[in-house]
């Protein structure tokens, strides 16, 4: 788990962190200073889980940085911490986890990390694609297929749009769900918009045919059928 501490005193750095073991003592926090280097290490992958952030500090207002952590991390929960009660409508309207009022408990803790547990439970997976200057967040049950076009990925959505997002293929795979299953070279498919699996062909829901590799056809098949199956028993309860 990646959690971050963004305050411009290392004394409430300290005291946070202290907090945070209180709750579980294996537990540590990546500190900063100010938002830019927090925002600057939001890039890395895995992405943080938790962000405790300090919204007064010098030059900065922690509401815009929590805004463009939200746009570069969509999943990272975020938890304002400061002094005042004052910018607490808008810390919520940005659905914080929680508004923590110095000096931060071992409760306030535990209640930030309860509600990202229940957050996490109900939340639809999502994921940012830059195209050119423009960044969206698609959910990936809107993904209905992903081709490979060079150094770049076509991405089908269920709306209709198509986003061409220049990154790796293989890189791309690796941010999906279990819904999605490669069923060619360069072909993967959201099995939740499959109508038909063929021996040979896989068919959309928009009506796209597609070609299911050759030498891998039984495992696919056999991939697609589990999956089937196991969204059935899940509704059914068994």
């Amino acid at each position: 788990m990646r959690i971050a501490v963004c305050d411009d005193d290392p004394r409430e750095q300290e005291q946070i962190e202290e907090a945070l073991q209180g709750w579980d003592p294996t537990r540590s926090a990546e500190k900063f200073l100010d938002g830019r280097s927090l925002l600057e290490a939001a890039k890395r992958t895995p992405h943080f889980d938790v962000v405790f952030l300090d919204i007064y500090m010098p030059g900065e207002d922690g509401v815009e940085v929590a805004k463009a952590l939200q746009e570069e991390s969509p999943g990272t929960g975020i938890a304002f911490v400061t002094t005042s009660t004052e910018h607490a409508i808008e810390a919520f309207s940005l659905h914080a986890l929680h508004y923590l009022v110095k000096p931060v408990t071992t409760e306030g803790i535990v209640e930030v990390f309860r509600r990202l547990t229940e957050l996490r439970s109900n939340r639809r997976e999502s994921i940012v694609f830059t195209v050119g200057s423009e960044r969206y967040t698609v959910f990936l049950d809107q993904i209905c297929l992903l081709e490979n076009d060079n150094h770049a990925v076509n991405v089908s959505l269920a709306d209709g749009r198509r986003l061409k997002v220049w990154m790796s293929f293989n890189v791309l795979e690796q941010k999906l769900d279990g819904s999605f299953l490669r069923i060619n070279r360069g072909l993967i498919v959201n099995m939740d918009h499959i109508v038909q699996m063929g021996p040979d062909i896989c068919t959309l829901r928009d009506g796209s045919r597609l070609p299911i590799a050759v030498r891998h056809s039984t495992a696919i098949r056999a991939a697609y059928d589990n999956y089937v199956f196991d969204r059935l028993s899940r509704r059914k309860g068994f």
